[in-house]
């Protein structure tokens, strides 16, 4: 097998046309460039360059494999840049988990501005809320925090972990509703209503919220179950019921309902940022990071912590 080291020393030679300014040329010893020339032509068995005064040619098979090679340096430069830029983030696959309402809310500001800061790059967006688990784990995850994570989930133990918002939870009536021009309702006040479920995951989201209503004194009586926060507003909007809802999930809220907070207690879920470890110094998931610490800031104001 040709080393390539050896085949680039030899194009030095032949360019140069003598050992001396290929050595000067590669900062070499020219008994040093020797060894190389007649190393190679050794490995490949052929005359690759012969006398020409003071100074050396190369040989018709000589000047073959020079010409030959060219291509292949240039396809060693290519990888060494696909390289470089696979270590800082610039190209290859990132991973971005997030959930339902900061794709809504966040996630289009963030995934356009990478796109034009990193062109090379794609992004692997999967919704939190189905994700596969045999599917490889996330470079990035937005989610929210669960103080009973299930059996078999990603460690936080392989991430760093930035809190970012503690959301709280809003009550969504109709326009006619008693509540909707308070200034604020008594959670206890709604455990008599209709409730609209919004969960499709049962996750840490709902829990947050359970967890509250048992805090007041009572569970929610589940009149319809939806999937997703905007289906439940429109069942409020057609007079069904009520529904509670994270803030992040009421950046464009329609018209046809009323949002009012919730007080004693408020429920709230913490949402947090995870990087994996392994990916410290990827400048683009740093990038990401950055981007969404600012969505989340645009949407609460201060962040958790700051």
């Amino acid at each position: 097998m040709i080393d390539p080291h050896r085949l680039r020393v030899f194009r030095a030679v032949v360019a140069e046309g003598s050992v001396g300014g290929a050595a000067s040329a590669l900062g070499y010893t020219p008994s040093a460039v020797s060894q190389h020339l007649a190393t190679l032509q050794r490995e490949t068995g052929l005359t690759l360059v012969e006398r020409d005064g003071r100074g050396i040619v190369a040989t018709e098979a000589g000047r073959t494999l020079a010409a030959e090679s060219e291509g292949i340096f240039d396809h060693f430069a290519r990888l060494e840049g696909l390289v470089a830029d696979l270590r800082q983030g610039r190209a290859g696959t990132l991973r971005v988990t997030y959930f339902g309402s900061a794709g809504a809310a966040w996630m289009p500001t963030v995934v356009a501005q990478i796109r034009r800061e990193f062109p090379a790059l794609r992004l692997d967006l999967r919704l939190l809320e189905i994700t596969d688990p045999l599917v490889a784990p996330p470079d990035v995850e937005i989610g929210i925090d669960d103080p009973t994570p299930a059996i078999g989930s990603s460690s936080s133990n392989d991430f760093d972990v930035m809190p970012l918002v503690s959301d709280a939870y809003h009550v969504v009536v109709t326009p006619d509703s008693p509540f909707a021009t308070r200034d604020h309702v008594l959670l206890r006040e709604l455990a008599d209503e209709v409730w609209i479920d919004n969960d499709i995951a049962r996750g840490p989201c709902r829990a947050a919220l359970l967890r509250a209503c048992t805090a007041a004194g009572f569970s929610p009586c589940f009149g319809v179950e939806t999937h997703d926060y905007l289906t439940a507003i429109n069942f409020v909007a057609a007079g069904v019921g009520l529904t509670v809802v994270p803030a992040l999930a009421l950046v464009d809220v329609p018209d046809s309902v009323r949002v009012v907070p919730i007080a004693e207690p408020t429920p709230r879920r913490a949402i947090s940022i995870r990087r994996r470890h392994t990916i410290r110094e990827h400048r683009a998931a740093d990038r990401v990071v950055e981007l969404v610490r600012e969505q989340a800031r645009r949407t609460h104001g201060a962040l958790v912590g700051a």
